[in-house]
């Protein structure tokens, strides 16, 4: 009997925090599903030019080795993308913003990150009673939000390729962004530093 009112509790903690993280989940939906279409969709149907390139690279890799299963070419843009640049950001909004994380928001970036990176896997996702919480929070939303990943790689692949000059044009452009941020005398005195480690070997 004792094990059984334990379990009880237990079970009624549990749907109580479910209920909890639902009721914050609808309050903060419109604004996690803004933030995550903002990411994988192409305003104007013009992909920056910086991705085009790449994921144009990736492409040709995966024609040049004879690599035909879609799949692969989706985890490798994925991993460059996705799960390299967009998780590091949406975990750590301070990395961007002059704000302080607590550990209370820390957990709930988690949940929101984990979502973001559920949309963008190839595996299908089968969760029972015991699949953890955040995975549950997200789990209609998920094959939705699959389809527009798929969707937004296509729309990329589909725009016409990048001619030498749109490139050039870019970076010299992003050149000109930063031409004022480069400290050369920092530079020098790091190459030195460098040069009198490694001395012998140079």
């Amino acid at each position: 009997k004792g094990g059984g009112h334990k379990g009880k509790q237990k079970f009624k903690v549990k749907e109580m925090y479910l209920t909890k993280l639902l009721s914050t989940k609808v309050a903060i939906h419109s604004v996690v599903e803004r933030l995550f279409r903002s990411i994988w969709t192409l305003p104007n149907n013009k992909a920056p030019v910086a991705i085009k390139y790449f994921f144009d690279f990736l492409d040709a890799q995966a024609e040049s080795k004879k690599i035909t299963d879609p799949d692969v070419v989706h985890i490798w843009k994925t991993n460059s993308l996705p799960l390299r640049f967009w998780v590091n950001i949406l975990k750590n909004p301070q990395f961007v913003f002059d704000i302080k994380k607590t550990s209370h928001i820390d957990g709930c970036l988690s949940v929101i990150a984990q979502a973001f990176m559920d949309a963008f896997s190839l595996a299908e996702q089968t969760l029972g009673k015991e699949a953890p919480t955040n995975k549950l929070l997200y789990a209609k939303d998920i094959p939705l939000y699959k389809k527009e990943v798929k969707a937004y790689y296509k729309a990329i692949r589909d725009l016409p390729p990048l001619t030498t000059s749109e490139v050039e044009e870019f970076l010299t452009q992003e050149s000109k962004k930063h031409e004022n941020e480069f400290n050369e005398k920092v530079a020098l005195n790091e190459i030195c530093r460098y040069i009198v480690k490694y001395y012998d070997e140079v």
